[in-house]
């Protein structure tokens, strides 16, 4: 279901999330909205698994280039993370560990040396009056030294970017329907 020009904007954390107010201290905290239209699903875990099966090609090349630099510094790559997600045991969504599901938000992230982050995929509960419902990416970081600091400085905007181009490609491509119920 494609629907012809979708933006995500940015917007406030939203109070509902369960990772608002999960770090005492943070160093970055964004979030940013867009539409679902009416019909699409409600399910977080279907529509962050759909956001990461579908993003831009180019996003995987800075991936690519982000390991090549971080390994030098012992920082966990992507394509390590991405070998614990055939551990059975272990519950992810690519590259990211999988900390809370519910109803409506997906939380999921990554701890390191340099710094913890979070990110959530959370979905307004109820269809809004067009039918359609509101779509959150919110993400918190905690650094936990300088070169946390100073990593968070380089990559915070390309972040942006691709949670941005993540959420429009998604639209573009059109959400998962609901499943009848």
């Amino acid at each position: 279901m494609p629907i012809e020009l979708s933006f995500a904007t940015p917007v406030a954390l939203p109070a509902q999330s369960s990772i608002t107010d999960l770090y005492q201290s943070v160093n970055l905290a964004d979030a940013f909205a867009i539409r679902l239209p009416s019909g699409a699903s409600g399910d977080p875990d279907l529509l962050a698994r759909f956001i990461f099966a579908h993003q831009p090609s180019w996003i995987g090349k800075l991936t690519t280039l982000r390991d090549v630099i971080v390994a030098g510094f012992g920082l966990k790559t992507a394509r390590h993370l991405a070998t614990l997600a055939h551990d059975v045991r272990a519950e992810r969504l690519g590259i990211f560990k999988v900390y809370r599901t519910s109803e409506t938000e997906i939380v999921m992230g990554e701890d390191d040396m340099h710094l913890d982050f979070r990110v959530s995929v959370l979905c307004s509960g109820r269809p809004e009056a067009d039918g359609g419902r509101e779509l959150t990416v919110s993400t918190v970081v905690h650094c936990h030294n300088l070169l946390g600091r100073v990593y968070l400085f380089c990559i915070a905007p390309m972040h942006r970017m691709v949670v941005k181009a993540s959420l429009r490609r998604a639209a573009h491509i059109g959400w998962p329907v609901t499943a009848l119920e």
